[in-house]
Parts: structure tokens; C-alpha cells; sequence
């Protein structure tokens, strides 16, 4: 495999825009110093009113505009690797709040895959430099400082970790996602894990990068917490597979929780009242995802961060059961 700038140069940066603000500014003048050839980042911008698009344009990035009202995590960046990745070995995702941490991130990302079985990769995420406890808690705890490569053997030892995954900064070699079919179009949201897990069923390895740098991470409050989670116990509900063939999310769950109150006695103990209810609130969020077919649609929708899929036909909604389970 080709090394460092001649890497990217084998793959396709994509990234979804949608009122981007200063971030964006921010992540694009990171994107666009990285990059010798800044045509190799396609913009797709749904709808964006703050000149996000135009941004995108001056910084040499191609951009398609779509209709906000079609995206779909999964279909949405599926298109995009269709119209944009042809002759290309890879594609690295990244969301428009996540800045690259210096130049060297994109080819240390695409190392991962040097290693022929390694279908999929991800990097490390830190904390934006203003981020309060609880947003940089979340993001310590869900990236390390040491890089793995996992395989399905490891969910014995990790669990529903195994399969984790993010496509606010991973990379696939494109034949191993065409492989498993691409990115589903049925999910809330999760496109990024439904992949790995196929690609770990089929016997592909996903890399975890600590080496390849974004600043990436969100001030929710409570109900946005609790909506982000219903949204998670919908996509748990919507992917059986997952829990029967990695596990239950409560035990990583109850580990997050430990690791929260050591943070916060050692960073904040102001804030160890908080963590109760915080957790509390995104556990009564994630259970209802987890019976979203038993409550109505609207209801749904109130609890949902992500209201847009609320608009598909319920027969699209809905769980998969049988062997197209994992299916796009």
C-alpha cells in the first residue's frame, strides 16, 4: 500500500454539511491544510443556510447540494460513495464538527490498511479545546490511547465494543464494503456500526487508530442526551443481530457510569449529582428505543434527536427479522 500523502491520494473524503457555523470554518481550514489536492474532499451539504456550501466551495472541496429532507446517515453517504468514489481504493468519512489534528491524520488513518484483512478503521477523538467534563469525559472514555485491531473473536472479550466504529472520522477499503453490501438505508441512525458488524460476521477486522487525530465532541444537555440515547435503543431494537452476537450495551453502560464518577470526583465533584440524573435520564431514553414499536409514532418522534427518519413509512421503520436482518 502506497504511504503517507500518496495514500489519500487513493481514496475519497466525504463529508455531510448542514449548518456547519464556526466549526465547519474551523474544520475545513483543517481539511483543506492537510490536503495537497483539495479536490479530493466531496462536500455533500443538505440544505445549509449559513453558507456552509459556499464554504466548502472556496476551500476547492466539491459539493453536491441535496434536499435536507432526503438525508439519511446511511443512504445519504451510500450515494456519495457511489457518485464520488469510483477508482478509488478507500473512503474516509468525517462529520463537519470534527477538526482534523494535524496534517499527518488522514495517512496515519489509511495505515490501518496495510493489513489486508482490515476492512474498516476509525480514529481518535479528543475533546473540542472549550469542551466542559461531561463532553470530554464521553469522548475519553470511548477513545484510548492505544490502537487495536479487532476481529469477531474479540467480542467474547469486549463485547458490543467490539463492533464499534465511527464515521465522524473512519475509513473502508471499498471492496469490503461492497462486500457487505454498503450502508443500510432502514437505521436511525448507526450505518457505521451495521457495517463493522457485517464486516466482523464475514471474517474483515476493524482497526482502531490512536495515532489519527480529530477534535470532536457535543455540549448536550439532558433531553438531548436523552433523545441521542432513545435513539440508540432504536437502533439496538432495529439491529438484533447485534445484541445476540455481541452482547447487551447495559454492561458498557454500567462501566461508563463508573468511569463518569471517577472523572468527575477528580475534575468536577460539583458535578456528581448531575451524573445520576444525567445517566438516569439517558437509560429511561435508551429502553424506550429499545419498544419504539410499541409507542405511537409521534411520541416517537418527540423523543427522537433524529426527526427526520420519523418520516419514512413504518414499514421501513420497523425491525428485520429473518436472514436479510443486516440488509441496506
Amino acid at each position: 500500500m502506497p504511504e503517507g500523502d500518496s495514500a489519500v491520494n487513493h481514496a475519497r473524503i466525504i463529508v455531510p454539511v448542514r449548518n456547519g457555523g464556526a466549526r465547519w470554518c474551523e474544520a475545513a481550514a483543517a481539511l483543506r491544510a492537510a490536503l495537497a489536492d483539495p479536490s479530493l474532499v466531496a462536500v455533500v451539504d443538505s440544505g445549509s443556510s449559513d453558507g456552509s456550501d459556499r464554504i466548502a466551495a472556496r476551500s476547492g472541496f466539491e459539493v453536491e447540494r441535496i434536499d435536507p429532507r432526503t438525508f439519511n446517515h446511511g443512504r445519504t453517504r451510500q450515494a456519495a460513495v457511489e457518485r464520488f468514489c469510483e477508482g478509488r481504493e478507500f473512503v474516509i468519512f468525517l462529520t463537519h464538527d470534527a477538526v482534523l489534528e494535524g496534517r499527518e491524520s488522514l495517512a496515519e488513518l489509511l495505515s490501518a490498511f496495510r493489513d489486508p484483512a482490515v476492512g474498516a478503521a476509525y480514529g481518535r477523538q479528543l475533546p473540542h479545546r472549550e469542551a466542559g467534563p461531561f463532553e470530554a469525559h464521553m469522548v475519553l472514555f470511548n477513545y484510548g490511547s492505544v490502537s487495536e485491531t479487532r476481529s469477531l473473536a474479540d467480542a467474547t472479550r469486549l463485547g458490543i465494543k467490539a463492533a464499534y466504529i465511527s464515521n465522524s472520522f473512519g475509513a473502508y477499503r471499498l471492496t469490503a464494503l461492497r462486500a457487505c453490501g454498503g450502508f443500510p438505508s432502514h437505521l436511525i441512525l448507526g450505518e457505521d456500526t451495521c457495517v463493522a458488524v457485517k464486516m466482523l460476521l464475514s471474517g474483515w477486522k476493524v482497526r482502531y487508530c490512536a495515532e489519527a487525530h480529530v477534535r470532536h465532541s457535543h455540549a448536550y444537555t439532558i433531553l438531548q442526551e436523552t433523545q441521542r440515547y432513545f435513539d440508540f435503543g432504536v437502533l439496538h431494537a432495529q439491529l438484533p443481530e447485534l445484541m445476540s452476537s455481541f452482547g447487551a450495551a447495559e454492561g458498557e453502560g454500567a462501566r461508563f457510569v463508573g468511569s463518569e464518577l471517577c472523572y468527575m470526583t477528580a475534575h468536577a465533584p460539583h458535578l456528581l449529582p448531575a451524573v445520576l440524573v444525567r445517566n438516569s435520564a439517558k437509560y429511561a431514553g435508551y429502553r424506550l428505543g429499545r419498544i419504539f414499536t410499541r409507542l405511537p409514532r409521534r411520541l416517537c418522534r418527540r423523543l427522537s434527536m433524529t426527526k427526520v427518519f420519523w418520516n419514512l413509512e413504518a414499514s421501513h421503520i420497523r425491525p428485520r427479522t429473518g436472514p436479510d436482518i443486516m440488509s441496506g
